[in-house]
């Protein structure tokens, strides 16, 4: 995976806010984070009573909802003074033919991906400013480099937040404040099962899709466990000068990025056309 630190790096325990934190990658990260001596925080929609994960609380939040993404932001200050590292991993997925999927279906997965974090970075930053520093990482996704096939709109979910981490990156720098992205490829976790779908697949798109998903749900790399992402993102938030993205993958999905930079765009789609079919 190559190095992933700057070449100073600060191991002080710091506040950590991490949102989707009741699974998948967001429950390795605050495990990993927790266990290294950092006071963690993660969220979920609708946390049980008293529910956590042993080493750290779950906060109720709601990322679609900006009163409630406020509240959680507060409550963490509230309870230590400071937050030194938020962690937007919070996201849904969606798979289905782009003709298929409805503007509404669409508009409810970037109110998640895309303006879920955008609500929490607004909600966090204030406090950043004030204490002239802070990591703000974007969990986003190798899918966001190019456009995957009856994926389009996840594509197109983690490529936005990757443009808009860009930018924010470059507006809050002068505050002290590092702002950056992680890709991970596929982890063994849940959001496969929780992924959006149309309602109907049109006759016209169905043998494609059938063969695209059977291609993705056979995929070695679900295999992958999410601490390897958790021991990436603890390097990071110990790092005074961290990189702008963090490529957190390998084999084909690693490679993919590669050839996407240096291929012609139509000898590329082919590639990635016979990958699916």
């Amino acid at each position: 995976m190559g190095c992933y630190l700057g070449a100073v790096t600060d191991i002080q325990p710091k506040v950590v806010l991490i949102t989707g934190a009741s699974s998948g990658l967001g429950k390795a990260i605050g495990l990993r984070l927790a266990k290294a001596g950092h006071t963690v925080f993660g969220t979920s929609r609708k946390p049980q009573l008293g529910e956590g994960h042993g080493p750290f609380p779950l906060l109720a939040m709601d990322v679609t909802n900006e009163a409630s993404v406020n509240a959680a932001v507060a409550e963490v200050i509230k309870r230590t003074g400071r937050l030194d590292v938020v962690i937007n991993n919070a996201g849904l997925g969606i798979q289905g033919p782009a003709e298929d999927i409805a503007p509404a279906l669409a508009a409810q997965l970037l109110d998640t991906n895309v303006l879920g974090p955008h609500r929490v970075c607004r909600a966090a930053l204030p406090q950043m400013r004030k204490q002239g520093d802070g990591h703000l990482i974007n969990i986003t996704s190798v899918a966001g480099n190019f456009g995957l096939p009856y994926r389009s709109f996840y594509s197109a979910s983690k490529a936005a937040l990757e443009r808009y981490t860009e930018a924010l990156s470059t507006e809050a720098a002068r505050f002290g404040v590092k702002v950056l992205t992680v890709q991970p490829g596929e982890f063994n976790t849940n959001i496969a099962s929780a992924r959006l779908r149309p309602e109907v697949i049109s006759e016209a798109n169905k043998p494609g899709y059938d063969k695209a998903m059977a291609e993705l749900g056979g995929s070695m790399h679900y295999s992958r466990d999410p601490d390897e992402l958790a021991q990436v993102i603890e390097r990071i938030i110990a790092s005074k000068h961290p990189k702008a993205t963090y490529i957190v993958a390998q084999g084909i999905q690693r490679i993919s990025i590669f050839l996407k930079k240096v291929l012609p765009g139509r000898m590329f789609e082919r590639l990635l056309r016979k990958h699916y079919e």
